[in-house]
């Protein structure tokens, strides 16, 4: 198999050693997994890896005399980050699926029914297939700067190499149902080492630098009965009432559309039956089949090719400029002390670590965004986030001013302040007038041309667009946009501020509302359209559900906020009045200062009864099919203006800045699947067999 369908594997070698540790008789020992990379690479296993694994355990049970225990470790950094997928695109046929499944099985269990005690020593990352092979371990320590996680679930799999039977039998099954699905519907959320010291996946935890020493050490001492590992007994009683929070998750979070979370909610109740003996051998064949089908869908094919384009595409974005080009900036000003501009100065002085000064009209508003900022770095701390040294020094790079003067010495100048063209002209003409030749203008428009806002400069090449996404601390976009004259020394410089803010940017065009507000206005004037016409809002309301979407159309709304959303459907039905239209229940939620249109679950509030009085009511198939036709439309008009380098960045503009679901592949790769892409455009986005089961 490997030849056929892992030819590109990276392999994950698993090399043996026999260690003694003062005070114990006999040897441990030690296997270290590597693939012969730094840790930017983390090691994997595919069949190479596996059988270099089994390898290496048939050389430990050949050894004379029989060490003493088994440990397994990994490289600097990284233990191990689960399964190869490199291979499971070519993978054609059930039988190929259920031999990686089984393989992963059989060799793990090697560990968790060896004849001697067996040790993992977690010394990074331990994610997936990596971390239940620890789980297969008697034992394990961890080190402070590792964390853990189940990625498999956020994916549209399962973790299929025994971690839906042991972690609930080792941490209890709330614990699990927290692991296993809820932090992987919650973006693919990790567990620190200390953290997973405390739910008990780890026994003991140690500080990184001497942390194999310290846990050889450990390790003897539990080999000498120095030292007992006690865990309480899991609670049988518990199953039940968790597993009904997983199901109100996968509900909440997927609409029930997703088959990896509900097939591991299957294999937790499966796990109540315990760990051991026929137990966990049923439990493991039951992996055994979800990993078949699941292996088998285009939902793991579209949740890899979703996987590819965040960890490869928008690590490397298409077309940014060379990154030598790039200024250095030592200070940032940030015109505006609103919300959102407080969010960007929190998240400027905390990732770039240089001063950010605030101004605004009045001191009350300037004091409140310092304020803000203060506010949230002395939470951080509070939580342990920040150290007391490092929340004096960030809070004293944070300073407000009335007088823009105080950006004179500022090399990178961000207005966020009202969403009005003029008034954005304003602000970046009295920036300019203060700053050096060579200082970034950037604003945080979500719909305004940016080559507008810079046509009476002096220099407008220096004018880039910075859209972040609401809420800015969570949603790992950026849209860089590029105006009509914006020179690649200021491309360069929007793309490292970026980087250093651990975001994820793409390139766009300077055309009306870029990409995410562009395609959520088309879908959200859909429904208000329909609404406007007489569909029942609740009926809207369930239109898109089969999709499993984060949000419900009218929930985007509420979070978007209607005015906001007014302000952009006004501005998209400018630029394309035939496609875009502003609907009159949105304007009358404005009107009314409406955050929701339903006052309670399911109640439309009294003051919007009537909205969706119309005589033309469509049923929620008939809208679901119109928005899904609209958006391939807008898809394919987007691509041929030029706003993004490829269709991959539109995808990845929707995973990262819309939540879309991973499991979906990015709305291009559904309306593939869904046959919408060739009968609206009549062509497909993205070529056969990507996002999809082969051809």
């Amino acid at each position: 198999m490997r030849d056929a369908l892992f030819a590109d594997e990276v392999v994950t070698h698993a090399c043996v050693r026999f260690v003694r540790v003062p005070g114990l008789a006999g040897e441990i020992a030690l296997i270290t997994i590597d693939n012969g990379h730094d840790h930017t690479r983390p090691s994997t296993f595919g069949p190479g890896g596996l059988a270099s694994l089994d390898a290496a355990l048939d050389e430990v049970a050949a050894h004379t005399p029989a060490p003493a225990a088994i440990a397994v470790t990994g490289k600097p950094f990284v233990f191990a980050v689960g399964a190869d997928l490199s291979g499971v695109p070519a993978i054609t046929s059930a039988d190929q699926a259920r031999e990686i499944a089984e393989a992963g099985h059989r060799v793990f269990r090697r560990l968790k029914d060896a004849a001697v005690p067996t040790f993992a020593f977690v010394n990074g990352a331990a994610l997936g297939g990596g971390l239940e092979l620890a789980l297969h371990c008697s034992y394990r320590t961890i080190s402070g700067g590792a964390f853990v996680a189940f990625p498999e679930v956020f994916l549209g799999l399962v973790p299929g190499w025994g971690g839906t039977q042991l972690l609930p039998n080792l941490i209890g099954i709330d614990g699990a149902v927290s692991v296993i699905v809820e932090n992987a519907l919650a973006q693919n959320k990790t567990t620190p080492g200390p953290r997973a010291a405390e739910l008990g996946i780890a026994d003991a935890v140690f500080e990184p630098a001497d942390f194999l020493e310290r846990s050889l050490e450990w390790a003897a001492g539990v080999l000498r009965g120095d030292v007992v590992v006690r865990r309480p007994e899991v609670d049988r009683l518990a199953w039940d009432d968790a597993l009904a929070r997983a199901r109100q998750i996968v509900q909440a979070r997927t609409r029930n559309a997703s088959p990896g979370a509900l097939r591991a909610v299957e294999l937790l109740d499966l796990a109540r039956a315990g760990a051991e003996g026929d137990a966990f051998t049923a439990g493991t064949t039951a992996e055994d089949d979800a990993l078949t089908d699941l292996l088998m869908s285009d939902e793991l094919r579209a949740g890899l090719y979703s996987f590819d384009l965040v960890n490869r595409r928008a690590k490397r974005p298409a077309g940014a400029p060379d990154r030598m080009l790039a200024r250095q900036v030592t200070k940032v000003g940030v015109v505006g002390a609103g919300l959102m501009a407080s969010q960007l100065a929190l998240l400027l002085v905390r990732r770039l670590e240089v001063p950010v000064v605030l101004t605004d009209v009045d001191q009350v508003r300037v004091d409140k965004g310092v304020g803000y900022v203060h506010g949230e770095l002395d939470e951080l701390a509070g939580r342990g986030r920040l150290s007391p040294d490092r929340l004096n020094r960030l809070k004293r790079l944070v300073t407000g001013s009335l007088d823009k003067a105080a950006f004179a010495d500022a090399d990178l100048v961000l207005e966020a302040v009202f969403e009005e063209l003029s008034v954005k002209q304003q602000v970046l003409a009295e920036v300019e007038a203060v700053v050096s030749a060579e200082c970034v203008l950037a604003t945080n428009t979500s719909a305004l041309s940016v080559t507008e806002m810079a046509a009476e400069l002096q220099h407008p090449e220096r004018v880039v667009g910075l859209h972040f996404f609401n809420p800015v601390a969570v949603l790992p976009l950026l849209e860089v946009v590029r105006a009509e004259r914006t020179d690649d020394a200021t491309l360069a410089t929007a793309f490292a501020v970026g980087k250093a803010l651990a975001k994820s940017c793409v390139l766009v065009a300077d055309a009306p509302a870029f990409v995410v507000n562009r395609l959520l206005t088309r879908f959200l004037g859909e429904v208000t359209a329909a609404v406007d016409a007489g569909t029942p809002v609740v009926v809207a309301e369930r239109a898109l559900e089969p999709l499993g979407l984060p949000m419900t159309p009218f929930e985007l709304l509420s979070l978007v906020g209607p005015p906001v959303a007014l302000h952009v459907a006004e501005r998209m039905h400018e630029a394309f009045p035939d496609r875009f239209a502003v609907g009159a229940g949105l304007r009358r939620m404005v009107e009314l200062g409406k955050a929701s249109v339903f006052s309670g679950p399911g109640v439309v509030d009294p003051d919007l009864a009537g909205i969706d009085a119309g005589d033309s009511p469509l049923t929620a198939e008939e809208l679901r099919d119109r928005a899904e036709r609209a958006l391939a439309q807008e898809i394919r008009l987007m691509l041929d203006e030029g706003v993004v380098q490829a269709v991959q960045d539109i995808d990845l503009c929707i995973l990262l800045g819309a939540g879309w679901p991973f499991w979906l592949g990015g709305i291009s790769a559904y309306l593939d699947r869904a046959g919408v892409s060739e009968a609206v455009t009549g062509q497909r986005f993205l070529p056969k067999g990507v996002a999809s089961l082969p051809a």
